[in-house]
């Protein structure tokens, strides 16, 4: 029997998911994310991937439904509440979305998390939408 994986080769199979993510290669960066959520379903790292890919390919229920799982195990990481926002804009559901991107401001407040970033970049066109068509209806 082989010993139980500790947090660091949870965390060591999440960065070789996201590399192969990154470097294009979905099936293995797929097969990794959902390794994790198998060997440990508290572990946030791979519904986040999984979430991450759902929403570069336009799968928006399955985006939310594994950003959602990513952000109760970890509500503290920037970019997962940052893409479960895009997901839920993309999806119509505005406010939700908002709180998201505010979410993942806060837990950014320094500007370095690129998923934060991205969110205040969306969240600040909201706003001038929701300003334009405000002022339109004067």
């Amino acid at each position: 029997m082989s010993p139980a994986l500790t947090k660091e080769h949870i965390q060591a199979i999440a960065v070789l998911g996201f590399n192969a993510y990154e470097q294009g290669r979905s099936e293995e960066a797929r097969s990794l994310f959902h390794g994790l959520t198998t060997l440990d379903d508290n572990a946030y790292y791979g519904y986040a991937g999984l979430g991450a890919m759902a929403l570069r390919d336009g799968d928006l229920r399955s985006a939310i439904e594994q950003l959602e799982k990513a952000a109760q195990r970890n509500p503290e990481d920037a970019t997962v509440q940052a893409n479960l926002g895009e997901a839920l804009l993309r999806s119509a559901r505005f406010e939700e979305a908002a709180k998201h991107f505010r979410r993942a401001l806060e837990l950014d407040p320094n500007g370095r998390d690129s998923g934060a970033t991205r969110a205040r970049a969306i969240l600040e066109g909201m706003e001038v939408v929701v300003r334009d068509l405000s002022a339109g209806q004067k």
